[in-house]
């Protein structure tokens, strides 16, 4: 018989929401708590996900012998905080990405991770989605030879409810700039894709809304050390395109990725992942069924480290890399310089 986790959720918001949509109803799932600066919005989750308890305030619940894992759905400057509390108190933890707001609070995030007898995941989720996962086979079989460049885009325009979604990113701001908060995910493909560590970062920022409190766009140019190059571009404003873009360019061919909902045909709620090869090769295209944030399979994570001490699937240094590089990044932009992230 499988073991119940006993979950407790901070943070009834927008990743919230898929945090627990996606694991609720799992047969070793036990909500037994959503925490929410709002009431009546902690009241609704409750409702929607079956969970025991809810309200305001996290801090009884980690003195709970019930909760097993808390997962922290909050914004950017409570993440370092909160995994320490929970740490504190023996809890494992589902952490949103990133990590913290500086490489000083992001450094001790690592080492208390590293000395804690609990187990730690952070939100790096295209480890976890299907697509990315093939497309990494199929880099390292050699489909599209060496890799040398990859070309992302991940833009946001504020759509729907605007000045409601406008408002959530500024608030997201507040915090961090978008190539921080989206970035690390990239940084992270690179260097999991080429197998090689960035070592070189440098980019452009541009503020695209006068109401916009820093430099809504930015685009990052990276290095590594295998000679691999990089570009990610990314913005969250009311006044450019929202893109997917994903590229993998090799010395043979290239791999284009197109999520479902990106898909212009709309003929597939799959995903579509293109190869053309330059060697005279077919080319091939694969629809590939494919979550994009898992979230199941990342709490699945969790579950198999805990029961098993693995690492696994995204080592704690992985996680510090990706963010050591973004944060490097919007240093080189500041200065107008090109900056080594393992430097710092």
């Amino acid at each position: 018989m499988k073991k119940r986790y006993g979950v407790l959720l901070i943070g009834c918001g927008h990743i919230g929401y898929q945090h627990i949509e996606g694991i609720y109803d799992k047969e070793n799932v036990t909500v037994v708590a959503v925490i929410d600066a709002s009431e009546e919005r902690a009241k609704e989750y409750a409702e929607r996900f079956g969970a025991q308890h809810y309200g305001t305030d996290y801090r009884p619940y980690l003195d709970d012998p019930a909760v097993d894992i808390v997962i922290i759905a909050t914004y950017t400057n409570t993440h370092f905080p909160l995994t320490k509390e929970c740490l504190e108190h023996h809890k494992n933890v589902i952490c949103e990405k990133p990590i913290a707001t500086n490489l000083e609070d992001a450094k001790e995030y690592v080492r208390l991770v590293k000395n804690s007898d609990c187990k730690v995941t952070v939100s790096y989720v295209l480890r976890y989605n299907s697509s990315y996962r093939k497309i990494k086979q199929l880099i390292d079989a050699g489909e599209i030879g060496e890799l040398r460049m990859i070309r992302m885009s991940q833009s946001h325009k504020a759509g729907g409810d605007r000045e409601h979604s406008w408002k959530r990113f500024v608030r997201l701001m507040e915090d961090c700039s978008p190539l921080v908060d989206c970035g690390v995910h990239y940084a992270d493909v690179v260097q999991w894709f080429s197998g090689s560590p960035i070592r070189a970062v440098s980019g452009i920022s541009a503020k695209l809304d006068d109401d916009s409190p820093i430099d809504n766009y930015q685009l990052m140019n990276m290095e590594t050390e295998n000679g691999c190059r990089a570009c990610y571009e990314v913005g969250w404003s009311k006044n450019i395109l929202t893109d997917s873009s994903k590229d993998f360019i090799g010395t043979k061919g290239h791999i284009t990725l197109t999520m479902a909902a990106n898909r212009n045909d709309k003929v597939s709620d799959r995903d579509l992942i293109c190869v053309y090869h330059g060697d005279g090769r077919p080319d091939r295209v694969i629809e590939f069924e494919s979550v994009y944030k898992d979230m199941s399979a990342q709490f699945d994570n969790l579950v198999r480290m805990i029961e098993t001490g693995s690492e696994g699937v995204v080592p704690i240094d992985a996680v510090y890399s990706a963010f050591r590089t973004v944060i490097t990044a919007e240093q080189a932009i500041k200065d107008g310089t090109k900056l080594d992230p393992t430097q710092f």
